[in-house]
This record gives C-alpha cells, structure tokens and sequence, in this order.
C-alpha cells in the first residue's frame, strides 16, 4: 500500500498533461551490442536527448507551472549540482520568473556556465550540497523566494515520473528497468509509474560507490548524511536530506534493487556508449549501462537503461572515449 507521503499514477498522468508543451518525447532504441552481451534484449532511453541535456526539466516544468501568480512574483530558488538547476533555469524563464541556483565548489563549471545562460543567477557556495542549499534556505526566509528542490518535492517527483509512463508505451514487454538514484526524485517517479500499472517489473537504482547517499540511508534504515566525494557521476553526488519526507520512503517501498558501481566502471560506459551506441553522456547518465557492462545486473526478458543526462565536459569526454584513466578525487 503507498503510504500517505508518495506520490500516484494520477499525478504523475497529470504532470504530463502540464509539461507536455515544453518537454519532448525522448526516443528508445535497442541496443545490439548490450542484447548481445547480456543475452536478453536491452533497450536505451535516450532522456539526456531532452530540451536542457536531462530528464530534470520534467519535474521543473511540472513544479512551475504549478506555481501560485503570488509564488511567481516572488521568484524561485533551488540547490543543484548541475542538470536540475539548468532545467529549472530554463521552466523558469519560460514562465517569466526570477530563478536563483545555489551550487557547490565540486559542480563542474560547464554545468555552472550552462545554467547561466538559461538566464539565472547562480551562486557558488561551500563544498557540499548541504552548505548550497543553506544558502537557498536563507534566501527562503529573508527575501521570500520559493524553494524548488531537485527531488524531494511532490511535483518534481510527479514530473520526473513521466519518463517512466513512456518508457511502459514504448516498451511494453518491458520486465526491468534501470535509473539512475541520487535523491531519488527521479526513481521515486518512474517505479511509482511503472509499478502501479505494472508491479512485476523490476525496477532497479543504480549509483556510484564514491558517496551514494540514498544507498547508505537505505542501508541505515534512515536518512543518514554522507561524506560528498569527486566522482565522474557527478550528477548523483549530494545527500538526500535529513528530513526527507517523499523520496526515502518512496525508494524504500518501490524499488527491487540497489547496485553501486566504480570509477573505472563508470569511465568504461562513457567510452562504451560512444563507440558502442553513438551516445554522447555523462558519468551520471551513464551507470546503467556501467551496470550491465560489469554483470552487476543480469537481465532476464527485456531490459530498459536510463540515460538520464548529456551535459558533460567535452574536454573530460574525449579524455574518457580514448581510454585515458581519469582521476577526479
């Protein structure tokens, strides 16, 4: 049963209704050389081929619209490590609204630069997610802006949850999935999507072994904090928050495993989905595929990867697809 604090297929049905005009359908295709290796059919999500370069502008598009003309006014705020505040840069900007994006120190600067010239303001603050978002809660409480964060909120979730409402129409005899986890938000939605029409489907959370906050909060039985380590994945780094009231238990209740993977691992799918699959992503959006290339996952009927995100450093890319070994810590 979905506890009192989840969000249901009805508002996720309706958050697509609402993002519809702004978001794209992004495409699936099927994979030959991941069938191949896996022995069952593999299909690839291709969400980092949406409008900002991610799958965050869907809950972003979702929150805004569902803004109060009093909210607008008061303009947005949000903490990001990169892709969630270039989507809610742009739903912002769409809609006429003033956006602040605060941000950490570890937040590579094509990510900062992107958001930028969406047209909000970004301000670099601390080494962490957390010591970002006291930034956000100030501005919360001293000048009146409205908090958007990037997963622990009902539209966000609600939003987000439409990739998994496609990924069910395209692939119908779909029996896994796989998605990306750092808070949540993102696996939150789509296992609420898909199992609710589909609760045999196994929905599986992928994150890097460099600080995968959800993970140990799982493993802990609470929202617990975790040290924010420099990670190629850079876009799952960032706690899930001590007071988590949706993502956590969401996470908890919907999702049938979790699987952490390495470095090299990661550094392996980027190369893989460039030359394998002519993809061009980010460690982030790349951990399922990493999965799958490790035998971390082993699927069994028809399998779908999440590539949630694009937006990587070119220069970092070319380092990756040419077999250089990239440390980032």
């Amino acid at each position: 049963m979905m506890a009192p604090d989840q969000i249901g297929l009805d508002a996720i049905r309706a958050a697509r209704k609402a993002i519809a005009a702004t978001i794209r359908q992004t495409p699936v295709l099927p994979s030959p050389d991941l069938t191949e290796l896996c022995g069952a059919p593999v299909h690839l999500k291709l969400e980092h081929q949406q409008v900002t370069g991610s799958f965050k502008l869907r809950g972003a598009t979702n929150a805004v619209s569902r803004l109060t003309p009093d909210q607008q006014a008061r303009g947005v705020v949000g903490v990001s490590t990169g892709n969630h505040g270039r989507g809610l840069a742009y739903a912002a900007r769409e809609a006429g609204v003033r956006c602040i994006i605060c941000m950490s120190e570890l937040v590579p600067a094509n990510k900062v630069d992107g958001i930028k010239a969406q047209g909000a303001e970004v301000r670099i603050i601390g080494r962490s997610q957390d010591e970002a978002q006291q930034e956000v809660d100030r501005l919360v409480a001293e000048d009146g802006m409205v908090m958007l964060p990037p997963f622990d909120h009902p539209d966000i979730i609600a939003g987000q949850g439409t990739v998994g409402l496609e990924i069910l129409e395209q692939v119908p005899e779909v029996t896994t999935v796989l998605v990306q986890v750092s808070g949540g938000g993102l696996i939150s939605g789509v296992a609420a999507a898909l199992k609710a029409q589909r609760p045999d489907i196994r929905v599986i959370g992928i994150s890097m072994e460099r600080g995968a906050a959800m993970h140990a909060s799982l493993a802990a039985g609470r929202p617990v904090e975790v040290e924010e380590l420099a990670t190629l994945a850079d876009s799952l780094g960032g706690g899930i928050g001590l007071d988590n009231r949706y993502t956590f238990a969401m996470t908890r209740d919907l999702v049938d495993e979790m699987v952490l993977v390495s470095e090299a691992e990661i550094a392996a799918a980027v190369k893989h989905a460039y030359w394998k699959e002519r993809q061009i992503i980010e460690g982030s959006g790349s951990v399922g595929i990493a999965a799958l290339l490790a035998g971390k996952v082993r699927p069994g009927g028809h399998t779908v990867a999440l590539l949630s995100g694009g937006y990587i450093d070119m220069g970092l890319h070319y380092r990756l697809i040419s077999g250089e070994v990239v440390d980032v810590s």
